[in-house]
């Protein structure tokens, strides 16, 4: 990809060329959300920890392979949010710092709308990748992790174990599958590359891997060792 190339050309010329800005356009697990805790009787929030974000995890990586290159990271996650929004927001968010690539990443919220729901994602998934090129912006869509399969022994919360119960009904009955395959379609498309974490999820499932046990609130955040398998995914992508 183009942006490892401006890295090694930043890493043998210092002095006569920029450094390099990825944007990360995505929800709470892009934020740096993981446990959550109920901070009044029905009200949830996450507890928030950016350093242990896959992105940072991703700045690290760089400064190991490239150390005299400066990474800017434009976090745009938020907490809760969707395709359809982070569409509206994507030139507040993301275009404005001109970033040489964007990775974008959603599906874990979107899924919740059901069947009726998967058109307007993947035509917001769609446009966002339409503008994103056409501003110069080079283009990652990174397939979520999986959501929990069942309710967890350490949830002992009865509104977390509600919510997880639903969670899982969602995972196990294929709906994130139908929304992470029309994102790719879209993606496909749109001639933008895709680096799978889903299928890596899945595939761990698939082998007897508790994947609900590697989730840190035990619903759809990954803990912070899980956020390296999206950093290394990404590092393997950008060097494709």
């Amino acid at each position: 990809m183009k942006i490892i190339e401006k890295m090694a050309q930043k890493a043998s010329g210092n002095m006569d060329r920029p450094g390099v800005t990825i944007a990360f356009l995505g929800d709470s697990v892009t934020q740096g959300c993981f446990e959550i805790c109920e901070i009044r009787p029905g009200a949830i929030e996450a507890i928030y920890d950016k350093n242990a974000a896959y992105h940072n995890y991703l700045a690290r990586i760089f400064t190991v392979l490239f150390p005299t290159v400066p990474v800017n990271i434009i976090n745009a996650g938020i907490s809760g949010d969707n395709a359809v929004h982070g569409l509206s927001r994507l030139e507040r968010d993301v275009i404005s710092h001109s970033p040489d690539l964007t990775v974008v990443c959603f599906g874990l919220n979107d899924c919740g709308r059901g069947e009726q729901g998967i058109t307007e994602y993947k035509d917001a998934l769609a446009e966002m990748f339409k503008r994103l090129t056409a501003a110069g912006s080079e283009v990652i869509f990174m397939t979520p992790n999986m959501m929990c399969t069942g309710v967890s022994h350490l949830l002992t919360n009865d509104l977390f174990r509600g919510v997880a119960a639903g969670i899982a009904g969602l995972q196990n009955a294929g709906m994130l599958d139908k929304y992470v395959a029309a994102a790719v379609d879209a993606a496909n498309i749109a001639g933008v590359r895709v680096c799978d974490c889903y299928s890596k999820w899945k595939r761990l499932n698939e082998c007897g891997v508790d994947t609900t046990e590697l989730l840190a609130n035990k619903i759809n955040h990954p803990d912070r060792n899980m956020n390296w398998l999206f950093a290394i995914a990404l590092t393997e992508t950008m060097f494709e």
